[in-house]
């Protein structure tokens, strides 16, 4: 029996099926859950989708009301997890990526857990994972899923169209050297099952808020640093920057790629400071310039070779200067 027929016999078994994925939700996270979520009803199955905390603004053409949120019902989460008998675990490698709360409640679960998953260095946590850094999001591990327990029959819009979300959002529109020849193979099965993907693009880019062009105006035009030495954008903003232009959040998601289309650069950094800490997003071109490793030695983060995360506890001020510091040993 291979892995993905597996885990179908695992979903038939369950009673109880509960969908995780990561703390601050993006495109993959949610697309990966929603499409697993509407596969298993198409199984004849039911399951909850519970999530630490809420999708973005520009994800809000999206139905998630299958998703019950540890930040607002936090009981109610607490007892789905206590409740399931098997949990999915998506669009993540380690327990902590879940956020404090939902962390102990996984970590406390003695039921299957299956990991589904494309990032690197995966914790050893679940009882079956398929996890496969060089698939381009997790959402397109989805489509494997459900090809490859013999039910691409089953493929309709509804499971697809969150699905091709996961995949656009984590390429960067396929621009990212993480798209295959894979990649384009399961988008054309989304499209043959009826995925209108003009819409998705017109919903996931046709979205802006006056506040939100106005903030990324005023980061583009105030706020732009460029080393060129090393041929490095960074943008950072502070938390009164980003109240006075009344952020939401995911509105500086697209800030790092803006960066990344100028001419010459080779990265990309912008750190916004939200919840008393710094949130750094990184985004590079290229083999040779893994954000990945900038990320995991000195931000406390990690990600994939040109897209990754972390954080620090420092001012705004100190986490430029520290920047600056460690950039000419890696570009």
């Amino acid at each position: 029996m291979n892995i993905y027929k597996q885990i179908e016999t695992e979903i038939q078994a369950a009673s109880h099926i509960v969908i995780t994925a990561h703390k601050s939700a993006d495109g993959d996270s949610i697309g990966s859950s929603l499409g697993l979520f509407h596969f298993i009803e198409k199984l004849g199955k039911k399951a909850v989708v519970c999530h630490p905390d809420k999708a973005p603004n520009f994800l809000s053409w999206l139905d998630t009301t299958a998703i019950i949120l540890m930040s607002e019902a936090p009981e109610e989460v607490t007892a789905q997890m206590k409740k399931a008998d098997l949990i999915f675990c998506l669009d993540y490698n380690g327990t902590n990526r879940l956020g404090s709360d939902m962390q102990v409640l996984l970590e406390e679960a003695t039921c299957k857990k299956i990991m589904i998953d494309h990032h690197l260095n995966p914790e050893d946590f679940p009882t079956i994972a398929i996890s496969e850094t060089t698939a381009s999001s997790t959402s397109q591990l989805i489509v494997d899923l459900i090809e490859k327990s013999g039910h691409l029959d089953l493929l309709d819009a509804k499971i697809g169209t969150p699905l091709y979300l996961g995949i656009l959002t984590d390429t960067g529109s396929f621009r990212f050297n993480s798209v295959k020849p894979r990649t384009h193979e399961v988008l054309a099965k989304l499209l043959a099952a009826g995925v209108e993907h003009h819409l998705i693009h017109e919903r996931l880019n046709d979205t802006n808020t006056e506040s939100r062009l106005r903030l990324q105006g005023y980061a583009m035009s105030e706020k732009l640093e460029i080393l060129y030495d090393y041929n490095v954008a960074i943008i950072s903003l502070s938390k009164e920057e980003l109240a006075k232009y009344n952020y939401q959040k995911g509105d500086t998601d697209s800030l790092a790629n803006l960066l990344l289309s100028i001419k010459g650069m080779k990265a990309a950094i912008v750190f916004t400071e939200r919840d008393g800490i710094m949130k750094i997003s990184f985004r590079s071109k290229g083999t040779e310039n893994p954000v990945n490793v900038l990320a995991k030695e000195h931000f406390d983060g990690g990600g994939h070779t040109n897209a990754a995360g972390g954080m620090s506890n420092l001012t705004v001020v100190e986490t430029l200067e520290k920047l600056r510091e460690v950039i000419p040993l890696f570009f």
